[in-house]
């Protein structure tokens, strides 16, 4: 493609595009964040470039903070929350891998509301312009909302406590350890624990932007992509990017109508292909034609796309056909597949021991970075302590930018009152120690003031490791809570199902926290207001609330069969999260034979592996697998690991021909195909509530069972 465009003779628009296409990568490269060991040149180098990005606007004057809040950009942020929920939804409850989607929200933020103002302005109606602050806003608040459709646990915790995952396993499957989905507790459930980690480390935003200066590599991302649409170059960049989304949006929008009318049932179809034979079809070795993942494939690093193959050939191609010849031996032959005391347990106890073994040296190796870092920078300090309220000023002497001075201005203008953030947070623990026992009465209220007490001492540890590497470990606190709390309460007083709900008490409170800083570090360099990110934040939220059990709801009611493994929706998370209740209040008396060994083997390699990881030099860690990665083809399979790997094969290849059309464009091409699929499911699931059922069965036989087949019909006839 690219080749074409370069040799073609005459054509003078095909070459301002190029040049265009590599101005726009090399921008990106330039403002791209360094790690922490950059030498002083190049700090240099981005100071000088940082100071240019202000000095673009400084004939523009920044709006007010309500100036900011615009109906129209709540608008839109309904409107694009919805989709983006819908897309969350389904890999939350398909393989639970999330890509990040801010570029996208940024992007279709952008072109959404410049047609708005467009059209606007035609009829003389624009009454104020489309300013990056206000895009800020919109992306801001819409990836809150649709950040709830991940932390509110549809597809791991929330899921978990449901009749449909117990029944799979003999423990804890008793009324006590169950509670099934209704719109109505998910939603109050909701909105009780979600609000709380805004307040949390609402007062020291200043200590972690400006004193700490922790790079939040998405948000500064985001940041730089924002700053760059509202310039005219970036704009005509962000035009020829929505272009690429919408045709892949519409492509794979109607890949999926097309699909549908070959999956009469749940064994039909395109994603049933056995496209590597039938004999790895029978062990999950296919590709399902499913553009959703190959989008996410571009998307996730080379790394892991490799490791999540690797996971799958390591598990269902080695191990699982070794231990199924254990059969009789390691357990019983007359238990199904399905069974925790079968190969079922063989499959999600491994993939937890991986998973913990990768979430706790992260953990660790978290907290030691964080330690390290508040110890440097507590010895650069020339005061005993850091201001932490906003009209405090800096103790820095040392000269800064334009660009910092201008951005260190308007950030500490606007105040968020210390009083609002500790009030609100106290008022909202109130309320959601008082009315959480009622939905769960398994979880008491001294459990749940415990869990608070504790929280933001782990959301500031998980909005500061973020800062510093991009890497949210909100999962890993949420396990960490099953165990403890699972434990506390005890298998005779519904273990499992407090260790649950304290799990989604965890985890809101910690990705929320992790997402304001990374949003407040977005506004910090577009110079939108703290106050008006606070509120967009917080009314994003309150639109995932309802908007993400909307969706969940949806898909729970016109699909009977998620979370079930083997179905098109298995919801793996699930399954394992309830394993990890399970095994936190009894103990390791449902493992299997030999499976304990096992788990300890994976457990201490998922350690080993990520130690060397960072012991040598990036260079090589780039080649070395990832262990969390590695673990998510174990239980379901690995047909999403080859859709993942010929994405990012795409993507490779791409780069290799033209590096600045791949980085400009490889976000908005991969961010339609998943787009599209993800909004099929919409009508998808309008048809299967309507009872409409798809005319045809593509099914794949053998060519021994399709002459018995053939044979049966002849006789009919």
């Amino acid at each position: 493609m690219a080749t074409a465009m370069q040799h073609a003779t005459g054509s003078n628009a095909a070459a301002a595009d190029d040049v265009e296409m590599v101005e726009a990568s090399e921008l990106r490269r330039r403002n791209r964040p360094r790690g922490d060991g950059g030498a002083v040149a190049a700090a240099e180098e981005d100071e000088d470039e940082a100071a240019s990005v202000e000095r673009a606007f400084a004939d523009q004057r920044v709006p007010s903070w309500r100036e900011q809040l615009t109906v129209r950009a709540f608008v839109a942020s309904f409107f694009l929350a919805t989709m983006f929920s819908v897309i969350v939804m389904k890999l939350n409850l398909t393989v639970g891998i999330i890509p990040s989607l801010n570029v996208s929200a940024g992007l279709l933020s952008f072109f959404f509301v410049r047609l708005w103002t467009a059209a606007m302005e035609k009829v003389g109606l624009l009454r104020q312009p489309f300013t990056r602050q206000e895009n800020t806003v919109i992306q801001t608040c819409v990836v809150a909302a649709y950040g709830i459709s991940f932390s509110g646990g549809f597809g791991n915790y929330l899921l978990a406590m449901s009749d449909r995952i117990a029944s799979q396993a003999d423990e804890a499957n008793n009324p006590q350890n169950i509670k099934n989905p209704h719109l109505g507790w998910i939603i109050g459930f909701l909105l009780l624990v979600s609000f709380i980690g805004l307040f949390g480390l609402v007062p020291l935003r200043k200590i972690m932007i400006i004193d700490y200066k922790l790079t939040y590599p998405s948000g500064t991302a985001t940041a730089y992509l924002i700053n760059g649409f509202h310039t005219p170059h970036g704009a005509k960049i962000a035009v020829k990017q929505v272009k690429k989304l919408g045709l892949f949006f519409v492509l794979s929008f109607f890949w999926g109508f097309f699909q549908w009318f070959y999956t009469a049932t749940d064994t039909c179809g395109f994603n049933q292909f056995p496209s590597l034979g039938l004999q790895a079809y029978q062990n999950r070795f296919y590709f399902d034609f499913s553009p959703t993942y190959v989008g996410v494939g571009m998307i996730c690093p080379h790394i892991v796309n490799v490791s999540v193959l690797l996971g799958g050939i390591l598990s269902w191609g080695i191990m699982w056909s070794l231990i199924a010849k254990k059969r009789g031996i390691w357990f019983s032959a007359d238990l199904a597949d399905t069974s925790l005391h079968g190969m079922q347990g063989y499959r999600v106890f491994i993939a937890i021991a991986l998973i913990l073994g990768d979430g706790l040296y992260n953990f660790l190796k978290m907290l030691i970075l964080t330690a390290w870092s508040l110890r440097s920078q507590h010895k650069k300090s020339s005061a005993s302590t850091l201001p932490i309220s906003d009209d405090e000023q800096s103790n820095g002497t040392a000269a800064i930018s334009y660009d910092e001075e201008r951005r260190n201005e308007l950030f500490l203008k606007d105040q968020i009152p210390w009083y609002i953030a500790y009030g609100g947070y106290a008022a909202v623990a109130a309320v959601s120690i008082g009315t959480v026992p009622q939905i769960f009465p398994q979880l008491k209220w001294y459990q749940i003031l415990v869990a608070y007490i504790v929280a933001p001492i782990l959301a500031f540890c998980n909005a500061y490791g973020t800062g510093l590497t991009d890497w949210s470990l909100v999962t890993t606190y949420g396990k960490l809570a099953i165990f403890a709390f699972g434990a506390w309460t005890g298998a005779s007083h519904g273990g499992v199902l407090a260790g649950l709900a304290a799990c989604g008490v965890m985890m809101s409170i910690v990705s929320t926290a992790a997402d304001l800083m990374q949003d407040f570090k977005t506004g910090y360099l577009t110079l939108a207001s703290p106050r008006s990110m606070f509120i967009s934040q917080v009314i994003g939220t309150a639109m995932g609330c309802v908007i993400a059990p909307c969706v969940f709801w949806l898909f729970y009611k016109a699909f009977d069969n998620i979370g079930i493994s083997g179905s098109e929706y298995p919801a793996p998370n699930a399954a394992i999260f309830r394993s990890m209740a399970i095994l936190g209040v009894d103990g390791f008396s449902s493992l299997p034979k030999n499976c304990l060994t096992l788990c300890y083997i994976f457990f201490v390699g998922a350690i080993v592996v990520n130690l060397i990881r960072d012991l040598v030099p990036k260079k090589v860690s780039n080649f070395i697998p990832i262990p969390m990665a590695m673990a998510i083809p174990f239980y379901i399979g690995s047909y999403f690991a080859i859709d993942m790997f010929i994405g990012t094969v795409i993507l490779f290849v791409w780069q290799k021909l033209d590096r600045a059309k791949s980085e400009t464009f490889a976000p908005a091409v991969a961010s339609g195909l998943i787009c599209g699929d993800g909004l099929w499911v919409l009508p998808q699931s309008v048809l299967a509530l309507a009872k409409v059922k798809p005319p045809i069965c593509m099914k794949f036989l053998s060519r021994g069972m399709n002459d018995k087949v053939d044979a049966f019909i002849t006789t009919l006839s």
